[in-house]
């Protein structure tokens, strides 16, 4: 983990298969616990049984070659194209997956931080149900592609997942801190450093230029940005309130946006979230508040959690997660119509729909 403090409330999961691969192979050990500085949890394992291995992870894991399907079995669907935005650091393929012929156009990226694989399972769900590859199809994702033009980038840091990174790409770059130039950090003496900071790039995180440069070519209406949180037991969205587009058109998308999520998901909340940022200074350097603030648009950061969902039933994990990234469809569809609403349309809004200020106590 990268904040020791989280692994409070956490519980490891196991998994007795050949291979640690198989999503559905995974439970949650029940007496996981963290104290003074030191992660323990009990498994039994039965040496006669099928596997001679037990593998053990804060989140079951989504590999390289799995990602890899799925970009093929999207290619193979007649409803989609894929194509590449450009190469990573070490030469791998960032693939996109082009959806729908709407005349909104929807980002919605994943795996900035490649150990959060619940990402990848949200934008398995997603795709699932966008493209019928589970051959179920329904009427919100017909409705989806007619007025939506989807660009999903299911792994944007395929680096970092093939290598096992936590939170970098294979140059070391925290790619969620690569959206722009912003002032270089203390320098090992403490002092300021007089240089900015110049991000993106090519050399350290060619992942968000490419990224960049395609988005200013398409423009963009909507744009999710999908992570996994170690601390928070919560599924939340953090938006872009510190930034100076925000006003009551971006707040209220927010919260028609949340609320239409809760009512197609249950495990999606408003209450719990980061705290939001004070009104004109937020980090322009992080992904949502960037394509906020450059596109004018509904822009957030959606957070899924390593451990259990509270207040929820217990059994959080892959397929939930991929749930979660099939119901974004329905709150999509219903903000579609205000994404680019010059009227005061909050107005009309049900009360059920109105924003809620979140924080991080709970």
């Amino acid at each position: 983990a990268s904040y020791a403090d989280a692994w409070n409330g956490a519980s490891i999961f196991v998994t007795e298969k050949s291979t640690p691969y198989d999503a559905d192979s995974w439970h949650r050990t029940s007496d996981t616990n963290y104290e003074k500085g030191v992660l323990s949890w009990t498994h039994v394992h039965d040496l006669d049984g099928e596997s001679s291995s037990a593998y053990f992870a804060y989140f079951p894991p989504y590999s390289y070659e799995r990602h890899l399907g799925l970009i093929a079995q999207c290619a193979e669907s007649e409803g989609a194209r894929v194509f590449s935005l450009g190469q990573t650091v070490s030469g791998r393929e960032i693939d996109c997956v082009k959806v729908g012929t709407g005349p909104r156009k929807c980002w919605i990226i994943h795996r900035q931080h490649p150990g959060e694989s619940m990402a990848s399972f949200y934008a398995e769900g997603l795709l699932n149900r966008l493209l019928a590859l589970d051959d179920k199809w329904d009427n919100v994702s017909e409705k989806a592609r007619e007025l939506f033009t989807f660009y999903i980038v299911p792994n944007i840091n395929p680096d970092g997942s093939a290598n096992g990174y936590l939170r970098t790409n294979a140059a070391g770059s925290n790619l969620n801190r690569e959206w722009c130039p912003s002032p270089s950090p203390p320098a090992a003496d403490g002092s300021s450093a007089s240089e900015m900071y110049e991000a993106p790039t090519l050399h350290r995180s060619p992942e968000v230029y490419y990224l960049l440069k395609h988005m200013d070519e398409t423009g963009c209406d909507a744009f999710l940005d999908i992570h996994g949180d170690e601390a928070l037991p919560f599924n939340f969205l953090a938006g872009s309130q510190g930034m100076s587009v925000w006003g009551k058109r971006l707040e209220s998308l927010h919260g028609a946006f949340l609320a239409s999520y809760e009512r197609a998901n249950q495990d999606m909340q408003a209450k719990v979230s980061y705290d939001p940022e004070k009104p004109n200074e937020g980090m322009k350097n992080i992904c949502s508040n960037q394509i906020a603030e450059r596109f004018d648009c509904f822009a957030a950061t959606l957070e899924m959690p390593f451990k259990e969902c509270w207040g929820r039933p217990a059994g959080w994990g892959p397929e939930r997660a991929g749930q979660l990234g099939a119901s974004v469809l329905d709150a999509l569809c219903y903000v579609q119509p205000h994404l680019r609403d010059g009227s005061d349309f909050w107005e009309g809004l049900p009360d059920e729909d109105a924003y809620v200020e979140p924080s991080s106590k709970y």
